[in-house]
C-alpha cells in the first residue's frame, strides 16, 4: 500500500531529487513502488517593470512530497539520492502523513489554479515609495505611493501637476518603483 511521506531534501534541489528518485525507480525497475513524486508549489502573479509576470513559488521549501510503497529498496533509493539528507519522522525513521495534510498541500496549489483572480498579487513597491508612471496621460511622470488595492490590482498615486499634488489612480502595470 502506497502511503505519502515527506523527504527532506537541500533547498533550491527539490526539482532535481524528484527528475532523479523517478529516473531511479526506473532504472532500478521500482516505478511500481515509486507512484508519485511531487514538488508542491502555487504560482503567484507579480508586477515587474510595469508587467505582470506568473511566478511559481515551492510551498515547503527543501521539502519533497513522494507517494511510496515503503520497503527497503524504496527507502534505499531514496535516502541515496544525491541531495537528499531524509526523512520527515523521528530519527530519521520515514513517517508517512495523513492523507488530510496531504490534501492540504495539494490543495492550495490546485485551490490557486482554479482562482486566478483571487491570487494575491505581488508588487516591488510599496506605500512611500518613489515610482514613475509608465502609461496612460501621467506617463513619465514621478510620484509617492499613497495607497494599494490588491482587490482592484490598483495604486493610488500622488503626482506633482503644476507644484500641486494630486492623487492619482492607476493600474500597478501602469507604475515602475524609481530605484
Amino acid at each position: 500500500m502506497s502511503r505519502w511521506y515527506i523527504i527532506h531534501a537541500y533547498s533550491g534541489f527539490e526539482n532535481k531529487v524528484r527528475d532523479q528518485i523517478l529516473a531511479d525507480a526506473t532504472r532500478l525497475g521500482l516505478e511500481q513502488l515509486v507512484e508519485s513524486v511531487e514538488v508542491p508549489t502555487t504560482t503567484e502573479t507579480e508586477v515587474r517593470r510595469g508587467k505582470k509576470v506568473q511566478t511559481e513559488r515551492k510551498i515547503m521549501p527543501g521539502y519533497v512530497l513522494a507517494k511510496l510503497a515503503m520497503n527497503d529498496d524504496v527507502y534505499h533509493l531514496v535516502k541515496n539520492t544525491p541531495k537528499v539528507t531524509g526523512f520527515l519522522g523521528s530519527s530519521g525513521k520515514p513517517q508517512p502523513i495523513s492523507d488530510t495534510e496531504v490534501a492540504r498541500y495539494f490543495g492550495a496549489r490546485d485551490e490557486a489554479a482554479a482562482q486566478p483572480s483571487k491570487q494575491k498579487l505581488k508588487v516591488d513597491f510599496d506605500i512611500g515609495d518613489a515610482v514613475k508612471v509608465l502609461d496612460g496621460p501621467f506617463a513619465s511622470f514621478n510620484g509617492t505611493v499613497e495607497e494599494l488595492d490588491f482587490d482592484r490590482s490598483r495604486v493610488k498615486v500622488s503626482v506633482s501637476i503644476f507644484g500641486r499634488a494630486t492623487p492619482v489612480e492607476l493600474e500597478f502595470e501602469q507604475v515602475e518603483r524609481v530605484k
